[in-house]
């Protein structure tokens, strides 16, 4: 059982700028079977992006996926973890924001992120959600 978030969190997350289209960021996601990707400027983490906000902050909004970035939709209330967190500290940020993915930074630098997919896996591995996290891709 992972201690540390280095241990549990994914490394190497896609990071895209914020100028990059909402079709471009959902094709990143498709291509790399991911649920979010991470919105930064000049190398520093200043977003996150999920496919519930392409869908609930543009699409219901009739915006259009091809003219409108990422930065105009994504998440810039941020919470973040350090990877020499304890993993504890990640699961109670996601408890008390309500949240589901930590970007995992270091000197506001994006080198990872933990999810509660990452945590089941690591903490609990029999469990329905790890179950679930482990599949392979539904495509």
């Amino acid at each position: 059982m992972a201690q540390l978030v280095r241990e549990a969190m994914t490394s190497e997350p896609i990071c895209l700028t914020n100028n990059t289209t909402i079709t471009d960021a959902a094709t990143q996601m498709r291509d790399y079977d991911i649920g979010d990707v991470l919105v930064t400027e000049n190398g520093r983490i200043r977003g996150v992006l999920t496919d519930r906000d392409i869908v609930v902050r543009a699409l219901a909004e009739g915006r259009d996926p091809g003219a409108t970035t990422i930065g105009e939709i994504a998440s810039s209330h941020l919470i973040t973890i350090g990877p020499e967190d304890q993993v504890s500290r990640a699961i109670e940020l996601m408890r008390q924001h309500s949240i589901r993915r930590l970007p995992v930074c270091q000197d506001g630098r994006p080198v990872g992120i933990i999810s509660i997919g990452d945590l089941a896996l690591d903490r609990d591995p029999q469990s329905a959600l790890a179950d679930i996290s482990a599949a392979p891709a539904n495509h």
